[in-house]
Parts: structure tokens; C-alpha cells; sequence
């Protein structure tokens, strides 16, 4: 009988531990709407330096090394003083994935753009996503980032915009990082209530095809949609780079996109189970990444 009793006790450590590794789209909600609370977060500001704040003593406790990549942009505007956020959860095989997204938000003055979607779900997920990380054996190590600047400050083009991730694959080419990484999955705009992500034309087909094949498994197929779409990402950088990288985005926001980049763009258009979707597809495709 007390054989019995410390086997059930063990097997419900287990089922707890895994429900604690489990993604969780309530708190990656919640990582968003905290985000969000900034105010606009432009590259510079004391907003994003506040948010940037959060986000470290968010990590501080999960025991992953954090690194702050400070760079001046050189910007339409002025030179920017920027800082990316890295999280690396160490694994053993010596190679690395990489999950990343945006913090910041662009510029508009005629209006108050506190970016719910652009970029709060993106800061919130990855929040989320280290928060998991922290309770999950892993292989290959995972780097977290949030990239500064990627929004234009004036209009988009090759030297206005991606601020963040083009300093960063440039960092890491001479660093030697690159050739570790197996893949980078690179979000943005994933907290829609109605969720429909297009495969990304300029993306790795194959680190897409193990995306879509994951989200078809997990039931979320009808997600995932089998169209293309081109757009000019974080990811970007590392695809010119030679990096296998995906753009996972939703770029059809609001009744004929109407919602991007307006004061629109506000909690409320935002579903938890979005970012349950996303999460679990995120996590799973990570796993499979192993065998790579």
C-alpha cells in the first residue's frame, strides 16, 4: 500500500509539472494587456524603457541568461539608442532555435497607438513562452527575442524599419551564432480574435511545412491556411543570412485590415485563445525542431 501511495503521489508531481510546462493563453493575455499599459512604446521613450523593465523582471527569476544588445539606429529622425532583449534557456546539444518578435510601436503623432496587436501580442507571447520554457527539458538551446525598432519611423524602406533583428543577424553572423541555429520562428500580430495565418512567401518552405504539420495535428488546421503572403519581417534579416527562418503573422486585421496601425488596435480585438493557438503550435514545432 505504501508502494502504491508514493507511486500516485509521484505520478501527480508528473501531471502537475506538466500542466505547469503547458502554454497558457489566459497569461499570455494578460503579459499583453500589461504591455500595453505603457501607453506607446517607441523606440527612445520612457515608455519602452518601462516595459523594458517589466519584461527583465519577468525573466530575472526563470533562471535563463538575459542579454541587453544596446545599438544606436541610425533613423530618419536622428541616431536612436535601442536595446534588444536576448533570454537564452541553455540546452545540451549545442545547437539553437530561436523564437522572436517586437516590443516596440511605431510613431504616430496625429493620434494615441498603443499597438494591442502591433506590438503587444508579440511581447506578451514571448513572455508566455519563457514563463513554459522554464519548466521544460529541452535539447537545443532556445533564445528569446525581442527585437527593438522595427517599425519605420517615417516610411518603410531597406534603412527604415527592422532596426532590431538587422543588428542582431549581423551580431550574431560575427559571433558565430548563425550557424548554431537550426530555425527561427519569428511572431507578430498573433493575438487576433479571428485568427488566419497565411504562410509567409519568403520564409523557409520547410520550417513551414513542420509548422503547418504541427498545427494541423493539434486540431488547428483550419489556422493555418494554405496561402501565401509576402511581408517584410523580422525574420528577414536571417532568411538573407542563410538562416531557416518562418514569419508567423496576421496580417488581416480588423473589416479589410482596417484596424492596423490606427487607434484601433486595442485589447478588445484580442482573444486569449489566439494566443493558446499560436502557443501550443509554437511549442510543438519546437519539439519536433529536435530532430533536425
Amino acid at each position: 500500500m505504501l508502494r502504491r501511495k508514493a507511486t500516485l503521489i509521484l505520478l501527480f508531481c508528473c501531471a502537475t509539472a506538466a500542466r505547469a510546462a503547458e502554454f497558457n493563453g489566459e497569461s499570455a493575455y494578460r503579459f499583453t494587456e500589461k504591455a500595453v499599459s505603457f501607453g506607446p512604446r517607441i523606440p527612445g521613450s520612457d515608455a519602452l524603457e518601462k516595459l523594458r523593465q517589466y519584461i527583465l523582471s519577468v525573466l530575472k527569476p526563470l533562471g535563463c541568461e538575459v542579454t541587453l544588445d544596446t545599438f544606436t539606429a541610425r533613423t530618419p529622425l536622428g541616431p536612436v539608442v535601442m536595446k534588444n532583449i536576448i533570454a537564452r534557456f541553455p540546452g545540451q546539444s549545442g545547437r539553437a532555435v530561436a523564437i522572436t518578435g517586437h516590443y516596440d510601436t511605431k510613431l504616430f503623432r496625429e493620434f494615441r497607438f498603443v499597438g494591442a496587436n502591433d506590438a503587444g501580442s508579440s511581447t506578451g507571447f514571448l513572455l508566455e513562452t519563457a514563463r513554459v520554457l522554464a519548466n521544460r527539458p529541452r535539447k537545443d538551446d532556445v533564445y528569446l527575442v525581442w527585437f527593438d525598432g522595427e517599425e519605420a519611423f517615417v516610411e518603410w524602406s531597406p534603412q527604415d524599419g527592422l532596426y532590431g533583428s538587422r543588428h542582431l543577424a549581423s551580431r550574431w553572423s560575427a559571433e558565430g551564432v548563425l550557424w548554431r541555429l537550426k530555425a527561427l520562428i519569428n511572431v507578430d500580430m498573433i493575438g487576433d480574435k479571428d485568427l488566419r495565418i497565411l504562410r509567409e512567401a519568403s520564409s523557409s518552405e520547410a520550417l513551414t511545412n513542420l509548422i503547418w504539420q504541427a498545427a494541423r495535428d493539434l486540431g488547428y488546421g483550419r489556422y493555418f491556411l494554405n496561402q501565401e503572403i509576402s511581408i517584410d519581417d523580422d525574420h528577414m534579416p536571417f532568411v538573407r543570412a542563410g538562416v531557416r527562418a518562418a514569419n508567423l503573422i496576421d496580417f488581416d486585421y480588423g473589416p479589410n485590415h482596417s484596424w492596423w496601425h490606427t487607434e484601433h488596435d486595442t485589447m478588445d480585438k484580442l482573444s486569449p485563445k489566439s494566443f493558446q493557438i499560436v502557443g501550443e503550435v509554437v511549442l510543438e514545432s519546437l519539439r519536433r525542431l529536435e530532430s533536425w
